[in-house]
């Protein structure tokens, strides 16, 4: 009989519940529930609906109550920096508002009012993103003093989902970094300097490793879904899930994350603040076994996700794909990391107001359109891939691409081109796969990261593109 671990996996625009098991030394995957996720507005924000989202990942669980496949554990991850509050009584305070809501325009003036931008980085490591925590937290005591006030406990989205499930409130860590208020060298939280932002020292709880137990299903909720196992902690940043999941055992190769954000570095064993790092806008999150995700945040297939619901026909991301080849010589050269593409009223118009204003060609066709973007998102990988080089003194032949956008043949032949390396696409579900393989080698199914990832490289179809 299997022994299942359950990933839930919650991104920016769905969730999933895929179990994993081993057989004859290979991970098997299930997606047994899927479910759609996005920011809505409300009261003047974005916000996630996290009861919403907490719904859904007890549909989930019933799911596999249903199909009599129960996971000895289980564990959810997200993306980063979001968090809600919580007052005495374990309530929750106002909503989870989204990284994507504008509350932290002008907030990083205010933070700099107190630490210089260039002290931030060298205390924390972490790359300027106007919507990380430390900015959210400073609109919250600007905006909503009362809220700060009132909070007696701060929790990013993974963990509350895993206090609603157990009733045990635990930070983990890989999450936590994204935050910018951990300190590298302790991996601890940076409580000089949340006392000096203004920040209420004590909503930050004690941090915890991946592999930690937060504690079995409460009673209602077991009851409810048909059962009960252990809430573990995976990496709860789905980055850092992901990373786990590179399929290589060599420790000299660049990897990419890529869907919503591509995210693109490679690991080092000790956090690079150095000036040189800040400058090229590269952050130290934390990783597996305490290693660092040297790496720079790339806009990614948010772009090409935000036209293809602007497009007059349904198209599918391989006809995209298609059409963008078909018209690959179009001219236009785009900054993908420019603010403008951020959250914009409409990415189409972004991107063609950026090409008129620039004096370039402007894409009018969903082809032109998506080239655009494909192109120039191989551009960036390009040039960030020579700053790794530059940064870390390294030279890499390998980059291992993973997650959805491994699927997209033409952005990994472009990569292939802009890099000049050879890129190794796949697998691409390896969010889900690094939470699953946390587990394994938590219950000791898998020895350790290089056994992981072994398993990993022999489990799945990795395709190979040259440059």
């Amino acid at each position: 009989m299997s022994t299942y671990y359950l990933a839930v996996d919650i991104g920016a625009s769905s969730g999933r519940h895929i179990l994993g098991h081993l057989k004859e030394g290979k991970m098997v995957l299930e997606e047994v529930y899927r479910f759609d996720n996005g920011m809505s507005p409300k009261d003047g924000h974005l916000c996630w609906d996290a009861d919403g989202l907490f719904g859904e990942i007890k549909a989930g669980l019933k799911r596999c109550a249903e199909l009599g496949k129960i996971p000895v554990s289980m564990g959810v991850d997200t993306w980063g920096v979001d968090f809600v509050l919580l007052d005495k009584n374990g309530q929750r305070l106002g909503d989870a508002v989204g990284y994507r809501d504008k509350r932290t325009e002008g907030m990083d003036r205010k933070v700099y009012e107190v630490i210089p931008e260039e002290e931030l980085y060298a205390r924390t490591g972490i790359q300027k993103q106007i919507f990380n925590t430390v900015y959210q937290l400073m609109a919250v005591k600007e905006q909503q003093p009362e809220l700060m006030e009132e909070a007696e406990q701060l929790l990013f989205l993974p963990d509350y989902f895993h206090y609603l499930l157990t009733g045990v409130a635990k930070t983990e860590y890989t999450e936590a970094t994204t935050g910018q208020l951990v300190n590298p060298v302790t991996k601890d939280w940076d409580y000089e300097l949340i006392e000096k932002l203004g920040y209420k020292k004590d909503m930050f709880g004690p941090i915890s490793l991946p592999g930690t137990v937060v504690g079995p299903l409460k009673e209602e909720v077991a009851r409810e879904v048909g059962f009960s196992c252990t809430v573990m902690q995976p990496p709860t940043h789905d980055t850092a899930c992901a990373v786990l999941a590179v399929p290589s055992t060599e420790e000299n190769v660049i990897y990419i994350s890529s869907g919503t954000w591509s995210l693109m570095g490679t690991e080092i064993p000790e956090a690079d603040c150095r000036a040189e790092s800040r400058k090229a806008n590269f952050t130290n999150e934390g990783g597996i076994n305490y290693r660092f995700r040297f790496l720079k945040n790339i806009m990614g297939l948010w772009m090409i996700q935000s036209v293809r619901r602007e497009f007059p026909k349904k198209y599918s991301y391989a006809e995209i794909c298609r059409m963008a080849e078909e018209v690959s010589d179009f001219p236009a050269v785009i900054d993908v990391n420019d603010d403008s593409f951020l959250a914009p009223d409409s990415m189409t118009r972004a991107i063609q107001d950026y090409c008129r204003t620039h004096g370039q060609a402007v894409p009018q066709t969903p082809g032109e359109i998506a080239t655009v973007i494909y192109q120039n998102l191989g551009r960036s990988y390009g040039e960030t891939a020579k700053e790794i080089e530059e940064l870390t003194g390294r030279t890499y032949d390998k980059i291992h691409v993973v997650g959805g956008g491994s699927n997209a043949d033409y952005l990994n032949e472009l990569t292939a081109r802009y890099t000049k390396k050879e890129v190794l696409a796949g697998p691409g579900e390896a969010t889900a796969i690094g939470n699953v393989a946390l587990q394994m080698m938590a219950s000791g199914e898998l020895k350790d990261l290089r056994d992981a990832r072994s398993t990993i490289r022999n489990s799945f179809e990795i395709r190979s593109f040259q440059a």
